[in-house]
């Protein structure tokens, strides 16, 4: 794994790298400028300055007019930086009372503030989670990552019965509406109607409530099937 310790890069590149690798994840696509300077809210000629910056650090691979995409050590840095996110919004909800809507602010802000040997002592405490607050699998310490085969509620078929996964982090509305519904990883769900015309999904929770998600909201939350489903 890419050796932070001996040069530890910036916020700002740190959160350049978690950018593009939010936006393409393991397939190693190519992450463009527009979509990076949206996912941070900054201009695309920043982006473009900060392209070429990480790829004379070797960090990325940049082509002009298209964006970029991880080399391995760029891959590493983001990985490192993305347990360590994961491993704080965990400690928040299971430790110091903060909600799911909450989590995700919060690390961002802490997450350049400790250092690994706190990270590793984090998870120690924490007892080695497998997945965040919101579902999402947290990396090991050697930047494992454990595949996703979940799916979007959306794409569900009716009559299974699906257990939520993960539910997206980034629109607090969306999180709240979710989890006053009891809505979140590890739920139950029986898929009673899926509407083609307008996306809605019909699901029937463990306590026999129903309930209508619109396609943003179905688009937010990923599911597995149930086994014998």
């Amino acid at each position: 794994m890419y050796d932070a310790a001996a040069t530890t890069p910036s916020s700002s590149v740190g959160d350049y790298l978690k950018a593009v690798w939010d936006l393409t994840g393991v397939s190693g696509a190519i992450a463009g400028t527009k979509d990076v300077a949206d996912k941070l809210s900054v201009s695309s000629a920043s982006v473009t300055n900060m392209f070429v910056r990480l790829q004379e650090m070797g960090l990325v691979e940049y082509e002009r007019y298209r964006g970029v995409s991880l080399t391995g050590r760029g891959r590493a840095e983001a990985l490192r930086l993305v347990r360590r996110h994961r491993l704080i919004e965990t400690f928040l909800l299971e430790h110091l009372g903060y909600t799911r809507q909450e989590v995700h602010e919060e690390a961002e802000r802490l997450e350049h503030a400790v250092s690994d040997g706190f990270t590793e002592r984090l998870a120690e405490l924490l007892g080695h989670p497998g997945h965040d607050p919101h579902g999402d699998p947290i990396p090991s310490a050697d930047g494992t990552l454990v595949a996703d085969d979940s799916f979007s509620l959306g794409e569900a078929a009716a009559g299974v019965r699906v257990r939520i996964r993960k539910i997206a982090d980034d629109d607090a509305p969306v999180l709240d509406h979710l989890e006053e519904r009891g809505l979140v990883p590890g739920c139950v769900l029986a898929v009673v109607e899926t509407r083609e015309l307008d996306g809605v999904v019909t699901v029937e929770d463990e306590s026999g409530d129903l309930h209508a998600l619109g396609e943003v909201l179905a688009r937010a939350v990923s599911v597995k099937l149930e086994p014998g489903a």
